[in-house]
């Protein structure tokens, strides 16, 4: 990962009521190492409070933040539709799935059937577990 002035930047990006970032932020916020910048990055206003609201450092809203943001990321977390065109509903758009997809980021993803994307291989859990596993996949990515 690279280093700028010791600050690793977090990105969780969400859309629709911001839920699933929110829920990513409560549960990584007390694992982050020192000097980590947690960000939160909505598709809309109301996603971007509700992660700002779980203790997101800053929060942006739309289509050029997630691609400014998603460039600038040391990781990136949220839901597996912010990687598809037209994803989360229509929310994101082909550039934002490009710029995440794109980034040379780690990326940590939640799965979603809602998406309409199936992960061969991947357990049916609830919310909860995957969310659980994602904050473990990512303190052990900053940890490296």
């Amino acid at each position: 990962m690279q280093d700028r002035c010791n600050t690793r930047r977090v990105l969780v990006v969400d859309g629709q009521g911001g839920g699933v970032g929110s829920q990513l932020i409560k549960l990584l916020r007390p694992r982050l190492p020192e000097g980590c910048e947690l960000l939160g990055v909505g598709t809309n206003a109301l996603a971007t409070s509700a992660m700002l609201r779980a203790g997101a450092s800053q929060g942006a809203t739309g289509e050029n933040a997630v691609c400014y943001n998603a460039s600038r990321a040391d990781l990136i977390l949220g839901p597996i539709g912010i990687l598809m065109a037209n994803g989360i509903l229509g929310e994101v758009s082909p550039a934002m799935a490009a710029a995440v997809s794109g980034a040379p980021a780690p990326k940590v993803l939640i799965p979603s059937a809602s998406c309409g994307i199936h992960v061969a291989g991947v357990e049916q859990c609830r919310l909860d577990e995957y969310l659980r596993r994602a904050v473990e996949t990512a303190a052990g990515l900053l940890s490296e």
